[in-house]
């Protein structure tokens, strides 16, 4: 696996690609007013009771809303009480200072409409957390648990047998990436963490609403997302992007600082220079298109409607068994859905299977295929209709939203 890293405009681009495939594409763009993570020292402005919310002022200029069930607070004991057991209104008032983290990235609406506040507002969590390579710091929480993200039983015990023996290690939850990991880069990794965590909280004081730490960028979290997986290169063309991988590297993964390498290109600067050095500029060009090519002959259409994403499986010229390009279908789907980033509920058409053995032949197939997406995604079946109903909770913006207008004339 390969990680390609470029930068046009000021919008950072970083394509993680598998024999020249793209497999994943992180972009921040210039108007991305709030970022997936960031940490805020946020001013409670007012409680709005029939949402049972509260907007905060985050750093002066951005209004953000936190939502009663992400709110965090303490007994008499010291025992942590998650939000939504009694109204906002008596855990929070006006004028008070809180620590908060963005659940999910905002960009700049291009223009005013007539949606709420509330739809307009970037949507914050006082349940902060610190992600690393192997594991997620969660200093609210002393406890160590998995991430509920990893299904398959095998993996869920062998990473119950490591957390036992990490006694030295509390507040944190394992990743898949940590199977196999030594215990003693587990325990060091579990001290950075808690480390930049002491170092931020330093800031969370004070009258002044201020940004504290920004989310993780484009780069680091395509290096976080894809830490468990062999890479081979990451490549780069400025020095400052070298410095940044370089960084991120040398704290969470030093395996991985010898596989950066700066590539030296005739037209380094030209628009995505490298991306189009390695053919991968048409590629992108094809995620603004509503629909995708299977190699079969077959093929998906993606559209997008209020409510859902509705993807429909068509045969074309395909002559294998409908299972057959069910399957190719259910790859290129969640690999677009993936790439994409689109969420919500998604209704997936395939074409119509013989008999109950194929559809869970290909929810097993489509279960494996959802590990190696970095969201949370759920699987909810097929309905009474034959549509396979999925849900997905994004972290960022689409890539159309991000950076549709680059493409518009496609």
């Amino acid at each position: 696996m390969d990680i390609i890293i470029e930068e046009q405009d000021g919008c950072l681009w970083v394509a993680t690609t598998e024999r020249h495939r793209i497999e994943g594409l992180e972009v921040d763009p210039p108007h991305e007013v709030v970022r997936w993570g960031s940490i805020y020292w946020a001013r409670v402005d007012k409680i709005d009771t029939k949402l049972d919310a509260a907007f905060l002022d985050l750093d002066g200029d951005t209004t953000g809303i936190l939502f009663n069930k992400d709110t965090r607070s303490r007994d008499k004991d010291g025992k942590l009480i998650k939000g939504g057991q009694k109204p906002i209104g008596k855990t929070l008032k006006a004028g008070d200072f809180i620590l908060v983290q963005s659940k999910q990235g905002y960009l700049e609406p291009e223009f005013e409409d007539n949606r709420g506040l509330e739809e307009k507002s970037p949507v914050v969590s006082m349940d902060v957390s610190i992600q690393g390579r192997y594991m997620i710091y969660t200093p609210l929480d002393d406890s160590n648990r998995i991430s509920s993200r990893i299904r398959d039983k095998k993996l869920r015990g062998q990473l119950e047998s490591m957390m036992t023996a990490l006694t030295d290690v509390h507040g944190c939850i394992l990743r898949a990436s940590a199977a196999n990991t030594q215990s003693d880069m587990l325990v060091r990794e579990a001290k950075v963490l808690k480390a930049i965590w002491e170092g931020l909280i330093e800031f969370a004081k004070g009258d002044e609403a201020i940004l504290i730490m920004d989310g993780p960028d484009a780069l680091q979290r395509s290096l976080s997302d894809n830490s468990m997986k062999p890479i081979r290169r990451i490549e780069v063309v400025t020095l400052d992007h070298f410095q940044t991988a370089e960084d991120w590297c040398e704290l969470f993964a030093p395996d991985l600082v010898t596989k950066i390498k700066p590539v030296e290109l005739k037209n380094a600067t030209n628009d995505l220079a490298l991306l189009d050095h390695y053919d991968l500029l048409k590629p992108i060009e094809e995620l603004f298109q509503p629909y995708a090519v299977l190699s079969g002959g077959g093929n998906i259409i993606i559209q997008g409607t209020a409510a859902l994403i509705a993807i429909d499986v068509n045969r074309g010229a395909d002559k294998n068994s409908n299972l057959t390009i069910n399957l190719e279908a259910a790859s290129e789907a969640i690999r677009q859905i993936r790439i994409r980033n689109l969420g919500g509920t998604i209704m997936i058409d395939f074409i119509r299977m013989k008999d109950e053995k194929e559809r869970k032949q290909l929810l097993t197939h489509i279960e494996r295929l959802i590990n190696d997406d970095p969201c949370t995604v759920q699987i909810h079946g097929f309905t009474a209709t034959g549509l396979l109903e999925v849900t997905r909770q994004r972290r960022t913006p689409t890539l159309f939203e991000r950076v549709g207008y680059m493409f518009e004339e496609v």
